[in-house]
């Protein structure tokens, strides 16, 4: 009986559904990201406070950090810190510093303009309203600078969120407090 049931064309056609779902699941949920690390070093900006003048002679333009925060868990346990930054030619960038946050399928950055709340209740919040989403994550770990693009005003947003997008969900986010 069990030789007839391998023979029998049903058969087949379950087992190669069954496959072809399995390996979707492992393409969808990619579970081995819980398990891989990505740890990036990129240079984060000295700012330096303005000193006195000596002269009458008008100090440069340096580099200065317009907000801050620190992260908090949502999906995932996820640490560190992020900060706004006008560079000295005017130009914004978002720095995460110290990052520490699980890998996963499809992260994101995006500022936000919805207020972070602890626990569940933030999951899910921050594409409900205005987002700007500057690239996808470079790694799970570690210090990483977004360029923000010409037209976006800083101001205009109030976190930033570890967001994956394949689940729509925060691993993370920052209240961005003015400095």
């Amino acid at each position: 009986m069990n030789r007839r049931l391998h023979t029998k064309p049903a058969t087949w056609i379950v087992v190669a559904l069954l496959g072809l779902g399995g390996a979707g699941a492992l393409y969808w949920f990619q579970p081995w990201r819980l398990f891989t690390d990505t740890t990036v070093a990129d240079s984060l900006t000295v700012v330096t406070p303005p000193s006195p003048a000596a002269s009458d002679a008008p100090a440069a333009p340096a580099a200065a950090v317009l907000a801050h925060g620190s992260f908090v868990t949502h999906e995932h346990d996820t640490s560190g810190s992020a900060r706004v930054v006008r560079n000295a030619d005017g130009s914004h960038q978002l720095e995460l510093v110290g990052l520490d946050t699980s890998d996963g399928p499809d992260l994101r950055v995006w500022l936000t303009d919805q207020a972070v709340r602890t626990g569940t209740a933030g999951w899910k919040v921050f594409d409900d309203g205005t987002y700007e989403e500057l690239g996808r994550l470079k790694g799970n770990h570690g210090d990483q600078v977004y360029p923000i693009p010409a037209g976006v005003d800083p101001a205009d947003f109030q976190s930033v969120s570890i967001w994956c997008d394949r689940f729509s969900v925060s691993f993370g986010a920052a209240t961005l407090a003015a400095t």
